[in-house]
């Protein structure tokens, strides 16, 4: 449950449309429901502005379906991330209406038709072999409510092509940058804007990227003011920071802070 619909549940109870027990009954499976195998957060819209999210790698496929199936009856839009095919179809079994992203490993239902935010997020890749974690921060991103952009294989080994859409990365609100090998995109990337750039270190490389160890390194060490970094390939973890900016800004635009 969010926070829109708990003040849709509250006015319907205020004009008498359901009764005290009905509200009762929406809201008694807060603030979690125990299915012995996991505890599902039905609070965690309203505290975080996000539903929980099902990381589905290391769950069996009916678990994975069963806490789908539970967070359907609560929530407008359900993210799992890590899914293989399995778990896609056993989520089809109880939510026929799910999307599966294959490149993102990531199933959504009730992708927003519209973005919530104004702020627009910039998804970019050093190459294509980035892409699978790129993938999971836009397609999480454009989940959780952002008008979401992509420019993928635009590293550093052929800089004219990251330098020809200078203009595309001055209109976002935030800049999501992966990046493998030795991990320099995002520092070039924070020395063109003044928008947050939030850097994702992956895994790709040789033997002495150590499994991304060495990306993840650079970009804590990067020069450019503005960078933060998130974990070896965590795309979801960069969408849910880019959201809280966006989500932030918005909410000082709604206070009178002027348009985010």
């Amino acid at each position: 449950m969010d926070r829109q619909q708990l003040r849709e549940l509250l006015d319907s109870l205020a004009r008498q449309e359901i009764t005290v027990d009905q509200a009762v009954d929406r809201l008694k499976s807060l603030p979690y429901q125990d299915l012995g195998f996991a505890k599902v957060d039905h609070h965690r819209g309203l505290r975080c502005g996000f539903p929980e999210v099902i990381f589905c790698q290391g769950k069996k496929p009916d678990q994975v379906a069963k806490i789908f199936q539970q967070l359907m009856a609560v929530n407008r839009t359900i993210l799992g991330t890590r899914a293989g095919a399995e778990a896609c179809a056993a989520v089809r079994e109880v939510c026929p209406e799910v999307e599966y992203f294959a490149d993102a490993r990531c199933l959504v239902y009730g992708m927003p038709e519209k973005p919530l935010f104004s702020g627009r997020v910039l998804v970019v890749s050093a190459g294509t072999a980035d892409l699978p974690v790129a993938e999971e921060a836009a397609v999480c991103a454009r989940a959780m409510g952002n008008p979401v952009d992509r420019l993928y294989d635009v590293g550093v080994a052929g800089l004219h092509r990251l330098l020809h859409h200078q203009d595309l990365i001055r209109q976002s609100a935030v800049v999501i940058v992966a990046a493998g090998m030795e991990g320099a995109l995002p520092s070039v990337v924070g020395g063109l804007t003044d928008r947050p750039v939030i850097a994702v270190p992956t895994s790709v490389g040789y033997g002495a990227s150590f499994g991304g160890l060495a990306a993840l390194l650079a970009m804590l060490n990067s020069c450019a003011a503005g960078v933060g970094v998130v974990n070896i390939d965590n795309g979801f973890g960069a969408a849910a920071l880019a959201t809280a900016i966006n989500r932030a800004a918005h909410s000082l635009a709604d206070a009178g802070g002027g348009e985010c």
